[in-house]
């Protein structure tokens, strides 16, 4: 019977890789070039009197009502020079972010093929940790200050940001934002539904990143990974004794989906959790629900939580 069951599971995986090697197959098939347009460089090699053309060149980057001298400030600022000196050493050559891009966006049209290919445009922005990189249709804005290494001398923000100050991120926040303008926004508030919209994005990354880690996907170091998969089974039955699920507390997000140094049990694990870990329980149930429905990738983003929830049959292993 061990020996039965042994030669089931060992069928199955050659099942699935031999499908897998399907996908990667058509998908290296679609065609897709990249363009990218170095918006930072533009801007930061200009002269003061090239602005106009600039601002004709690249109007989205300019609101109406900034007076020109807010720009010419910024072109010369020394700080925003260093910050554009620090960028090109990093992304002097941008061809194998390019060249990845070309990958994800194949993989994006295999599982989305009415996508347009977009035009990415990279740029030196504020600082703004919530806009990395923004998917928007036609085009890909990214914000190379803030990818620069968790290390660097500019980054005075919580290590729990910093650690995805990487090159390495580019691409999984590529498409956290493409997955968010494609999942519709959900009208129930509980925690349950909020841990599945986090998980529909995470999942996405399963297909359009399959070379991508688990850590890398969310954003976690692989010890933060582990400490998840040790205790998946604990904080499940800490949300189900607590009758958290169905709960509509707004604290509910700050203490397990937003972005935190560590997750908010008020127990002694806390130092030792990572923030998110909502969101990471949701993508397990996700993995779970296309484990036992046949479903693509577009329908599932689509498809109610309470859906997904009663049919996943999720069940941590203990």
């Amino acid at each position: 019977m061990k020996i039965y069951r042994f030669l089931v599971l060992l069928s199955l995986f050659f099942l699935s890789c031999n499908q897998k090697n399907k996908v990667e197959k058509a998908v290296e098939e679609i065609p897709v070039d990249i363009k990218v347009e170095r918006f930072d460089k533009v801007f930061f090699e200009a002269e003061p009197e090239d602005l106009a053309k600039i601002k004709k060149q690249f109007p989205f980057f300019f609101p109406a009502g900034n007076d020109d001298n807010v720009w010419l400030s910024k072109m010369q600022e020394p700080i925003w020079r260093e910050v554009y000196t620090e960028v090109q050493k990093k992304y002097s050559n941008f061809e194998p972010v390019r060249q990845e891009f070309n990958t994800l966006f194949q993989h994006v049209k295999y599982y989305f093929p009415k996508t347009k290919t977009p035009k990415v445009i990279t740029v030196i922005g504020e600082m703004d940790y919530n806009a990395k990189a923004i998917y928007a249709d036609s085009l890909v804005i990214v914000a190379l200050e803030l990818y620069l290494g968790k290390d660097h001398k500019f980054y005075q923000f919580p290590n729990y940001l910093k650690q995805n100050f990487v090159q390495k991120q580019i691409m999984p926040d590529v498409v956290s934002s493409f997955a968010y303008r494609n999942i519709p926004a959900y009208a129930d508030k509980d925690l349950v539904s909020q841990m599945i919209f986090e998980g529909k994005q995470l999942y996405a990354k399963d297909l359009l990143l399959p070379e991508y880690t688990d850590a890398e996907k969310i954003g976690y170091t692989p010890e933060q990974i582990k400490w998840c998969e040790e205790n998946e089974a604990y904080m499940w039955r800490y949300f189900v004794e607590k009758e958290m699920l169905y709960s509509v507390d707004p604290k509910l997000t700050t203490r397990f989906i937003s972005p935190a140094p560590f997750s908010k049990f008020y127990l002694e694990i806390d130092n030792d959790s990572p923030g998110r870990v909502g969101a990471w329980i949701g993508w397990q149930m996700v993995r779970s629900y296309m484990k036992n429905n046949t479903v693509t990738l577009p329908e599932l983003l689509k498809t109610n939580a309470k859906e997904i929830f009663e049919k996943s049959k999720y069940k941590p292993k203990k």
